[in-house]
């Protein structure tokens, strides 16, 4: 919630940035997205963890049958022009000149997004304002398909004035 990307690593070693947060568990204990590319921060998870647990500031927890332990922290990267990075397609994003140089910290500080655990990101449309928008094109559409047969049957009768 807020403004952050999630860092991962590309399977040709380069970096791109996601808000997709949908995380697993890969087969070698590593925090993936859901196209298998493994988080920056590189954080193993052993099998024997019966949970996983992200608090808002980044930290990940597991609990295992030995009790809680905080393995790691997860960090955001942000960039002064966000709508200047590249899509790549699949949720994911890379630097571009016009995005500027990233900046990364920790979730909750320095006006960096917080996480959480289990929740969608809201997606960004005003489902009210859009049906009203539809509308009125559509509103508009029908005004133009009318002039537009209006003007046919007029030259039609144009025509037929003139045998």
């Amino acid at each position: 919630m807020g403004g952050g990307f999630f860092q991962v690593e590309r399977s040709d070693g380069t970096e791109a940035y996601t808000r997709d947060g949908a995380f697993k568990i890969g087969p070698d204990g590593q925090i993936t997205t859901a196209d298998a590319l493994p988080l920056a921060a590189g954080l193993q998870i052993d099998p024997e963890v019966t949970n996983v647990f992200v608090s808002t500031t980044g930290e990940v927890s597991i609990e295992t049958a030995a009790g809680t332990q905080i393995i790691g922290q997860l960090e955001l990267v942000r960039f002064p022009n966000p709508s200047g990075l590249k899509s790549l397609g699949g949720n994911l994003y890379i630097q571009t000149e016009a995005s500027g140089a990233p900046e990364i910290g920790a979730p909750g500080e320095n006006g960096f997004g917080v996480l959480q655990q289990g929740y969608l990101e809201m997606s960004n449309v005003n489902v009210v304002e859009e049906m009203v928008n539809m509308i009125i094109a559509q509103r508009a559409y029908e005004v133009n398909s009318k002039s537009i047969q209006t003007s046919d049957d007029m030259l039609s009768r144009v025509n037929q004035l003139k045998r």
